[in-house]
């Protein structure tokens, strides 16, 4: 199963979390919000077909994240979790612990903020589009 969504870079990435990255819905972000990479999403947790929600709720489920610019791809791959609620109204957030909260999209990712190629991170600084695709 796949679903994708465009979300916008913005002048203030910094992408320096080291245990989490984030895609909104909020318009603009400040310096200090280091771990979101992109903004302005048109979908939340709450618009994921509830097939692939049933599937993020396994633990056994392997969830990745491709993360496509202009000028760069890269892929994270993480797990689902029973306890997920998947239903945050504005964000998504992958972690690299196994911490959950109404905000968490995957636990134990192989990848943070601080972990993305400098080409993608580049590009979302430059406000370009990031298509994100969610695979399960």
């Amino acid at each position: 199963m796949e679903y994708n969504f465009i979300v916008m870079g913005h002048p203030n990435v910094t992408s320096r979390h080291r245990t989490t990255f984030e895609f909104t819905k909020d318009r603009e972000i400040g310096i200090t919000a280091d771990c979101i990479i992109g903004v302005k999403s048109p979908v939340s947790m709450e618009d994921i077909p509830e097939e692939m929600i049933r599937a993020i709720r396994n633990d056994k489920t392997l969830v990745t994240l491709r993360l496509e610019t202009e000028n760069a791809v890269d892929k994270i791959k993480g797990y689902g979790n029973h306890e997920l609620t998947l239903d945050h109204p504005t964000d998504m957030v992958s972690r690299k612990s196994d911490y959950k909260c109404n905000r968490t999209l995957m636990i134990n990712a192989d990848k943070a903020a601080c972990d993305l190629k400098k080409e993608l991170i580049r590009d979302l600084k430059n406000s370009k589009p990031l298509k994100v695709t969610l695979i399960i």
